[in-house]
């Protein structure tokens, strides 16, 4: 991973984008202090497809509760 002074990183941010999608990375300083990573986006199908399964699994936990029963609970709320 590089390291590159945060001024210098707002000059060259397209030159660094173009080698973050080539798989670089960098350690973005200020004063010579860490303050940010820029790194890659890891986004596959297989990700979000996993994500997808979670949320299913987790909604099939959860007791149903009627349609009728949720518009109910949302007008008793609401003013006249």
């Amino acid at each position: 991973m590089q390291t590159i002074g945060s001024y210098e990183a707002k000059t060259r941010l397209p030159e660094l984008l173009r080698q973050v999608a080539q798989g670089e990375q960098f350690t973005i300083t200020r004063r010579g202090v860490p303050v940010a990573r820029i790194v890659g986006v890891e986004d596959s199908v297989e990700d979000r497809r996993a994500i997808i399964e979670r949320m299913k699994a987790a909604r099939a936990q959860r007791p149903s509760i009627p349609v009728r029963e949720l518009l109910d609970a949302r007008d008793r709320g609401r003013k006249p």
